[in-house]
């Protein structure tokens, strides 16, 4: 079980690693999901860019994991209700073709909730 721990550690490191650095490589699939009320839409997609790399990089010490995660749960929990769901909503609302993929983001969003709450404890 510790063995599946780990990897799954990793596997999610590297996600957030990986997501983090698209906002860097490909910041414009990040514009269609932005909320037209926040400002500064290109420096918030580069911050959001930073933020998903550091907290990649403290899931790896073990003094940093949990506190890492908790805020990685938190930040997907702010995207679920600030950005998802009214997006959701919106292509529904148009009948836009991503509409499909849009719903099926939903619960995924709560998969990796439950990956990033294994490594809430200070054990992890």
């Amino acid at each position: 079980m510790k063995t599946i721990k780990i990897i799954l550690l990793y596997i999610l490191v590297a996600f957030y690693l990986f997501m983090g650095s698209m906002h860097f490589i490909n910041p414009n699939q990040y514009f269609a999901m932005m909320p037209s009320w926040l400002p500064s839409p290109t420096l918030l997609i580069y911050l959001s860019g930073v933020v998903e790399i550091a907290l990649a990089v403290l899931l790896i010490p073990v003094k940093t994991r949990p506190y890492s995660a908790k805020i990685i749960i938190v930040m997907l929990l702010v995207f679920f209700f600030a950005i998802h769901i009214p997006q959701s909503i919106d292509y529904y609302q148009i009948d836009h073709p991503d509409f499909v993929a849009s719903m099926i983001r939903l619960p995924v969003q709560f998969l990796f909730i439950a990956w990033a709450w294994l490594f809430t404890k200070k054990s992890s």
